[in-house]
């Protein structure tokens, strides 16, 4: 994929948002899905109908060249602009493709894999409110060692869950414990999973959580 045409200060702009599921006017939810590096946005669709519902409208961005910053999330923030801006406002653009029917925010859950969890928890804390909840498999806030992360606001008993194990090699477990801390600092109900020599990746465990959650919201 080349990337000619792309604008220097946003790379991220112009890139596709792929939907599935129930249209924006008849969806009572909907769940925005977040691809990690070097994956595709339709990857995360098909990742969805292990949790799918009727009603739902699904919703899954896609990064330029399938990374949305280049560098590792623990990097100087410095280092990964302007890709990380531009994947914010993309995010935010998905977002609002989520709730073009009218939905509340409320009734719409963020999920994240990866460098996109990593994505999903710095747009929350960055502008803190309350969603239908936010899952994190295998991320966390993005920022180099010794970040003083002072996000303030209130997200008002938001359901939020990370999960990730001790031997991951990209998400160190001190900052997935820094990130669980933001957030029951911001008022989330948190659950917080940590596995055993696991590895990299999405677990059943997590899948049942989606499960229960997607079915929560569309009540």
């Amino acid at each position: 994929m080349s990337d000619r045409g792309a604008d220097p200060d946003d790379p991220h702009a112009g890139q596709p948002i792929r939907t599935a599921g129930a249209s924006s006017e008849e969806a009572t939810a909907a769940v925005v899905l977040v691809h990690g590096r070097g994956a595709r946005a339709d990857g995360m669709l098909q990742f969805a109908r292990e949790f799918h519902r009727d009603g739902v409208r699904y919703v899954a961005p896609q990064a330029r060249r399938g990374t949305w910053y280049p560098n590792r999330f623990v990097a100087p923030i410095e280092q990964n602009q302007p890709y990380l801006d531009s994947a914010l406002s993309h995010l935010g653009r998905a977002l609002a493709a989520a709730r073009s029917g009218g939905l509340p925010a409320e009734k719409v859950t963020l999920v994240g894999f990866s460098q996109g969890a990593c994505l999903v928890s710095e747009f929350v804390a960055r502008t803190p409110r309350r969603y239908g909840g936010v899952v994190l498999l295998s991320g966390g806030l993005i920022g180099e060692d010794g970040t003083d992360f002072d996000h303030a606001g209130d997200v008002d008993e938001m359901p939020f869950f990370l999960g990730v194990s001790d031997d991951d090699p990209h998400i160190p477990m001190s900052r997935a414990e820094e990130t669980v801390g933001v957030y029951e600092r911001l008022g989330a109900d948190v659950r917080f999973d940590r596995y055993e020599g696991r590895g990299h990746g999405i677990f059943e465990e997590e899948i049942e959580y989606l499960r229960a959650l997607v079915d929560d919201v569309t009540e």
